[in-house]
């Protein structure tokens, strides 16, 4: 029977504790929860007894497997063992088992429901109760105040290790993750709710382990380093983003082409004052209407397309966006068509217009292309996957096969 949820717990020269805490978890899920489930060591290249006690494990507790990497990398280990998994819901826990047992039915929950794609502990959300000395607490504070400027989280706790995904999720997100060690977490959530996806913060209770191994200096400054990264990494594209977004983004179409048309008309507003106020400064100076309205009206669309690119679509970086511009030419072209046909219009009716009346006629003609540009640059122009392979390079991909460390596997008979 495939297993409904998998817990993997990741761990480096853990042999004294891994023992006492894989039979305490093991002894949790088997009296609390419901459904099939499987614990999986996974050994981040340990250098003492840790895999041998793994492989005991495996011999002496049903559903209990290891994995032995000869790579070290929390991030590395959750990714290999969790695209591999066949269970619906995937978490992990650390060793040291800080976070009360008591939250893993609430952090699988919405999971199983369906109504979140992801789910965290959280040690800084309201109702949450931690033990721990002020420096890791200020640290742990800081990083989180740092998320939140840098990156624009809205999540509280990044690094808590206590956190559960959908495994349909993880398919698609796990190959966008490019750190395999402690940021891994960070950059997961920040992936997420970039893609719209549903984050689920269950407080919880939490005790500080005086025993960890956990180099706090060494981590945070790759943490910050991370942070530099991902600022680079998602300004230069983010469009495999994006594209997750329109898979899996919990806002509904209709939502999703609301905010896009009410961003499109207020650039559109803004784009055509634009126009408008350079067709007539342009018109003082020029003999010809047709000549200075295509001259304001080629400014005002290269500054529409990168407006809109950027906050009515959502594309960032510089993949697409020469193509996307070319493209928007025959956007310009449909409006200049329009708008010259109102001009010669107008002078049709009258050979002398003010300044005024000619503004008024583009200003008319302009209106009526509107509706069709959007159309354009949302089903055209800036459809979604029109340059996902690029994108997904520079964001990060799993490494190739050849590139794999070793894996060696354990489980008790069945």
């Amino acid at each position: 029977m495939s297993a409904v949820l998998e817990v993997v717990v990741p761990v480096h020269n853990e042999e004294r504790s891994l023992a006492t805490s894989v039979r305490r978890l093991h002894a949790h899920l088997a009296a609390d929860f419901p459904h099939p489930f499987r614990i999986t060591v996974a050994d981040n290249a340990s250098t003492d007894s840790t895999w041998l006690v793994a492989q005991g494990l495996t011999t002496e507790l049903e559903d209990v497997h290891a994995v032995h990497l000869a790579e070290k990398g929390r991030g590395r280990a959750l990714k290999q063992v969790w695209l591999a998994s066949d269970a619906q819901v995937l978490a992990y826990m650390d060793v040291d088992l800080s976070t009360d047992l008591a939250a893993v039915a609430p952090l699988v929950a919405p999971l199983l429901s369906g109504h979140s794609d992801i789910a965290i502990g959280s040690r800084l959300a309201r109702g949450a109760r931690v033990v721990r000395g002020p420096r890791r607490e200020v640290i742990s504070r800081g990083y989180n105040l740092i998320l939140r400027g840098a990156l624009g989280a809205r999540f509280t706790d990044a690094q808590c290790g206590f956190k559960a995904i959908r495994a349909d999720v993880a398919r698609e997100l796990l190959p966008l993750v490019e750190d395999t060690t402690w940021f891994f977490d960070t950059e997961l959530l920040v992936l997420a709710q970039r893609a719209t996806l549903r984050i689920h913060e269950v407080p919880v209770d939490w005790y500080d382990d005086p025993d960890s191994r956990v180099d706090i200096v060494s981590t945070a400054r790759d943490d910050l380093r991370g942070v530099w990264r991902m600022r680079r990494t998602l300004a230069a594209s983010s469009a495999p983003v994006t594209a997750l977004a329109d898979r899996f983004g919990r806002r509904g179409p209709g939502a999703h082409l609301a905010r896009q048309a009410t961003v499109f008309a207020v650039v559109g507003v803004v784009s055509t004052v634009l126009h408008l106020g350079l067709f007539a400064l342009l018109r003082q100076g020029m003999a010809s209407a047709a000549l200075a309205n295509a001259v304001a009206l080629l400014v005002a669309t290269v500054a529409n397309t990168a407006w809109n690119r950027r906050w009515t679509f959502g594309v960032r970086g510089r993949v697409g966006a020469a193509r996307q511009q070319l493209q928007a030419l025959v956007v310009f072209a449909m409006t200049l068509a329009l708008t010259t046909a109102g001009l010669g219009l107008l002078h049709v009716v009258t050979t002398a217009s003010p300044t005024w009346v000619e503004t008024a006629a583009v200003g008319v003609m302009t209106a009526v292309s509107t509706a069709a540009k959007f159309v354009l640059m949302r089903t055209w122009i800036f459809a979604p996957g029109r340059d996902p392979q690029p994108a997904t390079r520079q964001l990060g991909t799993e490494q190739p096969a050849t590139e794999q460390p070793a894996t060696t596997l354990a489980s008790a008979p069945r």
